[in-house]
């Protein structure tokens, strides 16, 4: 728990309102109410509250009107009356503080783990506007991330932007839970959106364990809560790694997941009378998707970074559905996870050939570019070979490149699910022994120290 200054004591005292503006319940339509009396400063997304019997029900402003506003409320309209009492409640202070290292905390900052935790001296906007872009730096150095794979076929940089496309069971948080322990970043921030509850305190227990939260602040909005929080759970979570960037760290931001926030949001948005389209999303989804995502990237020259990895759940290795696709194009780079390799028992299950780094190829040197390019090839080899060899049409000396591919395959394979928290350096070398099982390598010599993106 963080000191309790006499600074922190006041700006506490400060954030108490005696006087509220009330209005009254005209009309209740699912889970929206229309309420009118508010005065006309109300502004969209302001916060309301009332009493429901002996339940304190709260709620967010999501459409402006002449004569009314419309409420989405957090939980069940069951039983609210009309004429019911309705209080315009200030927005709570958003505040992250080095101290909530090692937290678990709701969108709105208070925790969920049982312990007392303060809000730091500042406000943070739940919705800031991202760094402009001719103060922001280039992509930095390469990071370490422990896994052979991201070491040295998709590497992460500072400050660059990844989307995760994932289904269901094909170990997705077993790899956010790797990235969370073995990218040196000085702090992570996880965003758990719309989790089942049960979910949250696993990852937190068990998957990322003490070591991983010893540097972590988890930010969850469980699958049960209303839309407009779990919205605010990814905008959260980004704020938590503005204020951390913004000490000059380098921030590691983890949000699980982008598609359960664009679900959220289109709930929000459908409640608020916008209609769908691109196969169910509205047409505000993408603009949410952008302004969430570059908010993250490099920081001004006095600042850190902000290194972001966005999971999508795909169905069926979808990658053309909506939020994958625009996804796509915003984000530096794309890992897809495989349900046929995860089957074959390799993890982590990274479709190299369907992945792509947008730091490649200022984040490595000559050589290592060399030496992904013949991986690459010599993987895309043997796919387009694939039917043909598993089905033993293929005859061993027809082609010399399908037989070095078939000699590496093995070789290939078991260096990509390496998770041995080695450095690059370590797993190029690794890959270069893979490669010469299939025969000489184009160039010769070390790989040498990692480059700058």
């Amino acid at each position: 728990m963080g000191r309790l200054t006499l600074e922190k004591v006041t700006r506490l005292i400060e954030d108490f309102t005696f006087q509220h503006a009330v209005g009254r319940v005209q009309q209740v339509s699912g889970g929206t109410l229309q309420v009118a009396g508010f005065p006309r400063s109300t502004r969209l997304g302001d916060r309301i509250s009332l009493q429901n019997g002996a339940e304190t029900l709260r709620g967010e402003i999501i459409r402006l009107q002449p004569d009314h506003v419309d409420v989405l409320v957090d939980g069940s309209v069951e039983g609210v009356a009309l004429n019911t009492r309705v209080i315009l409640v200030p927005r709570p202070r958003f505040a992250p503080d080095i101290s909530w290292i090692g937290r678990v905390v709701d969108p709105d900052g208070a925790p969920l783990d049982g312990r007392p935790l303060l809000p730091g001296l500042g406000r943070s906007a739940l919705q800031g506007r991202p760094n402009p872009p001719n103060q922001r730096r280039p992509l930095g150095e390469r990071l370490e991330t422990g896994l052979a794979a991201m070491n040295t076929m998709l590497p992460l940089v500072q400050g660059q932007r990844v989307g995760l496309f994932a289904g269901s069971g094909v170990g997705k948080s077993t790899l956010l839970a790797d990235l969370a322990r073995g990218v040196n970043a000085d702090v992570i921030v996880i965003a758990l959106v719309g989790e089942r509850g049960r979910e949250v305190r696993h990852f937190t227990e068990s998957v990322l364990g003490p070591e991983g939260m010893k540097r972590a602040v988890v930010i969850a909005a469980t699958s049960d809560a209303a839309p407009q929080v779990r919205r605010r759970c990814a905008w959260a979570a980004t704020a938590v790694a503005e204020f951390f960037r913004d000490q000059g760290l380098q921030v590691l931001l983890l949000c699980d997941s982008v598609t359960r926030f664009c679900e959220a949001h289109r709930e929000v948005a459908v409640a608020a009378g916008e209609e769908t389209s691109l196969r169910g999303f509205p047409p505000s989804t993408g603009s949410a998707i952008a302004a969430l995502c570059e908010r993250a990237g490099p920081g001004k020259e006095e600042s850190g970074d902000i290194t972001a990895i966005y999971t999508v759940l795909v169905a069926g290795s979808d990658m053309e559905e909506p939020v994958a696709d625009m996804l796509r194009g915003i984000l530096d780079g794309h890992i897809v996870l495989d349900r046929q390799i995860a089957e074959q028992g390799r993890f982590p299950a990274i479709d190299i050939l369907r992945s792509v780094s947008r730091a490649l190829p200022d984040a490595a040197t000559p050589l290592e570019n060399s030496l992904i390019l013949q991986a690459r090839r010599r993987m895309g080899t043997y796919d387009k070979a694939a039917l043909m060899i598993q089905a033993g049409l293929y005859e061993t000396g027809s082609d010399s490149s399908i037989d070095a591919a078939i000699k590496s395959q093995s070789a290939i394979e078991k260096f990509l699910a390496l998770r041995d928290g080695k450095p690059a350096q370590h797993h190029f070398a690794l890959l270069r022994q893979a490669l010469n099982t299939g025969g000489p390598n184009e160039e010769q010599g070390e790989p040498t120290r990692p480059a700058k993106a």
